[in-house]
């Protein structure tokens, strides 16, 4: 089943990724929203661990061009294609970090502009509204 996702991040203006449609193996019309976020973790997992981890014989500077720099510092985050870590994901440990990051607060689901508060929260696909994905940040400091 095809679901469209999009992740925003507060306090930017445009969301770090566009809406995107994600296939997820699923074939029912009605998900908790706990299953949800499990078979999109387990589908990025499978996308991440699909790329291409090629050794380099030779190291080189890779150079963004002009169009896909502004794109990166737009984002605030430049990087030139270089892959450090040649550690295939997880899928078990990315889903149970996936849970306990939403039930400690650090993003949220919406589904049609209707914040989904419980991993039991039943969604009804059927409807085919998109899912909104917001990282929180949270202020350091104290009031006193």
């Amino acid at each position: 089943m095809d679901i469209k996702v999009t992740v925003k991040q507060l306090g930017r203006k445009h969301p770090v990724l566009s809406e995107q449609k994600i296939e997820i193996d699923y074939e029912d019309s009605v998900i908790s929203l706990e299953n949800l976020l499990k078979l999109v973790v387990h589908q990025q997992v499978a996308e991440f661990n699909a790329q291409s981890f090629e050794l380099e014989d030779e190291d080189y500077t890779k150079i963004p061009t002009d169009n896909y720099l502004n794109i990166l510092t737009d984002t605030g985050k430049v990087g030139f294609g270089s892959i450090y870590n040649l550690k295939k994901a997880d899928v078990q440990k990315a889903q149970d970090n996936a849970i306990q990051a939403f039930e400690d607060g650090m993003f949220a689901v919406f589904y049609n502009d209707e914040q989904l508060e419980n991993l039991d929260q039943s969604i009804d696909l059927s409807l085919r509204h998109p899912f909104t994905f917001i990282r929180l940040a949270f202020l350091a400091g104290s009031y006193w």
